[in-house]
């Protein structure tokens, strides 16, 4: 498991000697509008559920998916968070060498190197924004039985058209693609984009609940593929994957799903309000390089003295937290990533990083 994943201010909270809640976590993506307040009165009404067994196969959560996103319940299965899936894909499928395009999300290669199986990233180049070459892509995945995709991806925030991926997996039908939209609910009018109704063979999604919703200490996540995909995967999976209260905020999402719906539009318009006031303080700070995203956080470089490590730790004797990214493949010392969190905190850290470095 790699050591730095984002939102770990349990450990850091204790290494600076202070309580996790008095930490501004800007290295965690998740919504700074969730969870949804009646979505936790929900969850306390149902408290009851943690004294007793969950369904094994968490058939409340995939039904309440299925009947949200109009689709056949046997093209779903339900875990304990993507972070599962992720850990089974390369045992499932038998992958023997797999393409990650990166930079992106360390546990794609983590994943692979747990079992033994080859794989190798395509990094898209800095001049690009990040943006992958198609055409680079489309040679590479000739040479893969599996392909990661993270769209939009973490840490970069680049999205890739929902076309494009639509052609890669038509043109090599032999090769697997999963495709990762575990951040495609913030992107304004991302639905167009999402593979969810695709039925490509050889298409794979994963969709998480944690992000949008704010919900990632219930981890819930979902795999979404044709039926004869899906039936490969339910050797490997555990029964209780999925726990009660995961499985009650499912069912929330589909009763109450015009409340959720104004939820997440409401994030999307924060979202982009927020982005215009970061990006309009951000152009006065010096040695400080934001690279275009489609979602709520941004992948940054510095160009001066000072790294990313050296910065976490300023701002952390302030208690703001941001991730340190050098530890994705293909990225320095020197990158780092920061998700929008309330208004006043953007405003906080913009303020204090100008300040650390002029």
């Amino acid at each position: 498991m790699i050591g730095g994943h984002g939102g770990n201010i349990i450990d850091v909270a204790s290494r600076i000697g202070c309580a996790p809640e008095d930490i501004i976590d800007f290295s965690s993506n998740v919504n700074p509008l969730g969870p949804l307040p009646d979505l936790v009165e929900y969850l306390h009404a149902h408290l009851e559920r943690i004294a007793v067994l969950p369904d094994a196969a968490a058939r409340p959560a995939i039904n309440a998916f299925a009947a949200r996103h109009e689709m056949d319940p046997n093209r779903i299965l339900a875990g304990n968070g993507t972070t599962q899936f992720i850990y089974l894909i390369p045992a499932a499928l038998n992958t023997q060498k797999a393409l990650i395009l990166g930079p992106t999300y360390a546990d794609y290669a983590d994943a692979c190197r747990m079992h033994r199986v080859s794989s190798e990233y395509l990094t898209a180049d800095e001049a690009a924004g990040y943006f992958p070459n198609m055409q680079a892509v489309d040679r590479a995945a000739a040479a893969a039985d599996t392909v990661f995709i993270c769209n939009p991806n973490n840490p970069t925030g680049v999205l890739l058209r929902g076309s494009e991926i639509r052609d890669l997996c038509r043109t090599h039908s032999q090769t697997r693609f999963v495709v990762d939209e575990s951040y495609l609910a913030f992107v304004d009018r991302g639905e167009k984009e999402s593979l969810l109704a695709s039925e490509l063979k050889n298409c794979l999604v994963l969709h998480s609940m944690s992000k949008i919703h704010r919900i990632a200490g219930l981890r819930l996540g979902y795999l979404i593929a044709v039926p004869s995909v899906i039936d490969v995967f339910r050797p490997y999976m555990q029964p209780w994957s999925v726990n009660g209260l995961a499985q009650a905020a499912a069912v929330f999402m589909v009763e109450h799903r015009h409340q959720v719906d104004r939820f997440i539009n409401r994030t999307r318009d924060y979202i982009l309000q927020q982005k215009r006031s970061l990006l309009g303080r951000l152009k006065l700070c010096p040695n400080a390089r934001l690279y275009p995203s489609r979602t709520l956080f941004y992948l940054a470089r510095l160009s001066g003295s000072m790294d990313a490590s050296n910065l976490q730790r300023r701002l952390l004797e302030t208690k703001l937290l941001i991730r340190n990214c050098a530890n994705f493949e293909g990225l320095t010392p020197y990158h780092f990533r920061i998700s929008l969190q309330k208004e006043d905190a953007n405003r906080q850290l913009t303020e204090l990083l100008c300040k650390i470095l002029a």
